[in-house]
């Protein structure tokens, strides 16, 4: 199975209409912003990560739920292209229930935020800092979808792929376990206040 990893943020999606067809444009990926991941690390996307991938037979889904399909590049309903600033989507909403509410709910600013779905082909590792920055050069692109909740999700497979350099540095192919990663102070400091940070609120 693929190493499937789910990022986005609140990069905006707005509708356009005209000719009888309703468009959704936005960006799913913007270049060179480093976005921290729960605190393990700062993550970048270089420019010409998607070159290859936006060739590839991609969906447009509704909070990536494979079975809410809204536009496809093999079809001709999802484009994709890189510019300056990073993967810009254009989707024809199609006259179905799931595009029609997603029509609505962006109109209306319920849902304001793009992410996609990849598998990395090739990263690479800087830990001079106290942070580990992963900087992405090329991906595997499977979806793009319009989110309510723009979020950085699966760091386990982030945090695999760090131990995986890691242990290829230090020649030591055998322990891939990501709980085995020796953690920098900065990100531990980050997961002690977010830990803090849960405790208070759920004592209020």
């Amino acid at each position: 199975m693929k190493k499937i990893e789910k990022r986005g943020g609140t990069l905006g999606v707005e509708t356009r209409a005209g000719d009888e067809k309703r468009t959704l444009v936005g960006y799913a990926a913007v270049f060179n912003s480093d976005a921290d991941i729960g605190g393990w690390w700062i993550e970048r996307i270089a420019p010409g990560a998607f070159a290859e991938a936006i060739s590839g037979d991609v969906r447009a889904l509704v909070d990536h739920d494979a079975g809410r399909v809204i536009g496809r590049t093999k079809s001709g309903t999802l484009r994709l292209s890189e510019d300056s600033r990073g993967l810009a989507v254009e989707v024809d909403v199609p006259d179905t229930t799931d595009g029609n509410d997603l029509w609505t709910l962006v109109e209306r600013g319920d849902i304001s935020g793009m992410s996609f779905g990849f598998a990395v082909k090739h990263d690479e590792w800087d830990e001079t800092g106290e942070t580990p920055i992963r900087t992405i050069h090329k991906v595997e692109l499977y979806e793009v979808s319009a989110v309510a909740w723009p979020a950085y999700d699966d760091t386990e497979l982030g945090k695999r792929s760090l131990q995986e350099w890691r242990d290829a540095r230090s020649g030591n192919e055998e322990n891939t376990d990501p709980a085995a990663a020796p953690v920098s102070r900065a990100a531990h400091r980050a997961r002690l206040k977010m830990d803090l940070e849960l405790k208070v609120r759920s004592t209020r």
